[in-house]
């Protein structure tokens, strides 16, 4: 599917019904494709991009059918610092701006240590934030903090800048080895965020 002389309409168009066969794989569940079994031949890169926004691009037009984006995210697979879109029978690169999912709706259940957040991805995935599906938080470009919720495998959500807010909101102060941190705790973890005198001093 990633051959140098296919046109570009054939290109997705094989793409598209492998990702569907692959979704129906023995193995499957809840959608989810057992691409971590899978270990194909690489067939080169596809003129596909994930933007910082979570918008995907499909040589440089971008993808409007929120069905096909879906089917593409599930056989998503990470690899050291490369995204890849796998099959059992091949696999084909990508590109991914930053994190190939946004976390895009919060739901929180319970208050301070019996508070639990679920986050809704860009491609409706529901992830549940705890031990397995932790919050990282890394310094934005534009100033403050970025955080990342993980989703599965290698694969992680950018939080929007609206459901950071939030979380500061709930954030509080806890020793973490022998030093204050400010954080958020969900799911009976603490997920620190800043050194907590760094937090005080830019409020």
């Amino acid at each position: 599917m990633a051959n140098q002389g296919q046109s570009a309409d054939r290109g997705l168009e094989g793409l598209t019904a492998a990702a569907k066969s692959a979704a129906n794989a023995e193995g499957a569940t809840k959608g989810l494709p057992p691409v971590h079994l899978w270990n194909p031949p690489f067939c080169g890169d596809l003129d596909i991009r994930i933007a910082a926004d979570g918008t995907w691009f499909y040589m440089g037009t971008p993808i409007g059918r929120p069905a096909l984006v879906r089917l593409f995210s599930t056989v998503l697979k990470r690899e050291g610092d490369k995204h890849f879109l796998v099959t059992p029978v091949e696999k084909v690169g990508i590109r991914v701006d930053d994190a190939p999912f946004m976390a895009v709706e919060m739901q929180k259940d319970g208050e301070d240590n019996h508070r639990v957040l679920r986050f809704r991805t860009n491609v409706d995935d529901w992830v549940t934030c705890d031990a397995a599906h932790g919050l990282r938080f890394e310094q934005a470009r534009e100033g403050g903090l970025t955080p990342y919720l993980h989703v599965r495998a290698d694969l992680w959500a950018k939080v929007t800048r609206a459901l950071y807010y939030d979380l500061v909101d709930m954030g509080e102060e806890r020793m973490v080895d022998g030093q204050p941190m400010f954080g958020v705790e969900s799911a009976g973890e603490f997920f620190a965020m800043a050194d907590a005198e760094q937090v005080r001093a830019a409020l």
